[in-house]
C-alpha cells in the first residue's frame, strides 16, 4: 500500500514511526486485553518490534483516532505460520475499536494488508481467524482450512487467500 486508502471517512495507513506504532498497540491493547481478556503478556511478540519482515497497518478517523491496527508478517516471520512458505504472507492481530465496528474498517485494514503482501510479491495470505469472525473472512475470499485449534483460549481457524496482481 503506497499511499494511504480512505473509507467512511477513515484513513488507513501503514505505520510508521514510534507514535503510530503506539497507536496500533493500544487499538490492540483496548479490544485483545480489555475486551477479550487475552493476557497481556500473549498479546506482545517479537515481531512488534522494529523489524523488515512486519508491516502494520493503523485506521485513524477524521479526528486522529485510531480505529483499527492488523499486522503482516512476511519473509521467515512468516514461516512458522505459513508452512516455511516464502510466497505467503500471515495477516494477524486485525483489531477494530467497538465505536469503529461496522464502518468498513476492517474491510480496509484487509486490503490495506494484502496490498502490502502485493507490494512485497507475496502470492498469497494466510491468517487465523477467531471462529466468530469466520464469516467476515469468508466474504473476502478467504478459505478455512485444517481443524478449529485455541489461540490464547479463543477458538481459531487458519484461513487463506490467493491474491492476484493488481
Amino acid at each position: 500500500m503506497s499511499t494511504a486508502e480512505r473509507t467512511t471517512g477513515v484513513t488507513v495507513r501503514v505505520a510508521v514511526g514510534p507514535d503510530d506504532r503506539e497507536a496500533c498497540f493500544a487499538v490492540r491493547k483496548e479490544v485483545f486485553v480489555a475486551e477479550q481478556r487475552v493476557p497481556e503478556d500473549i498479546e506482545y511478540d517479537a515481531y512488534d518490534a522494529e523489524d523488515a519482515d512486519t508491516v502494520h497497518v493503523l485506521a485513524v478517523g477524521a479526528d486522529g483516532r485510531a480505529l483499527g491496527t492488523g499486522r503482516l508478517l512476511h519473509g521467515p516471520a512468516a514461516a512458522g505460520r505459513t508452512g516455511g512458505d516464502p510466497t505467503v504472507g500471515s495477516l494477524g492481530r486485525l483489531a477494530v475499536t467497538k465505536s469503529a465496528r461496522g464502518l468498513g474498517v476492517g474491510v480496509a485494514l484487509v486490503r490495506a494488508i494484502e496490498g502490502a503482501a502485493r507490494e512485497r510479491g507475496l502470492a498469497a495470505v494466510d491468517l487465523h481467524s477467531q471462529t466468530h469472525a469466520r464469516g467476515f473472512y469468508e466474504r473476502l475470499g478467504y478459505t478455512a482450512y485444517g481443524v478449529e485449534f485455541l489461540d490464547a483460549g479463543i477458538a481459531h481457524l487458519a484461513m487463506r487467500r490467493p491474491l492476484r496482481a493488481s
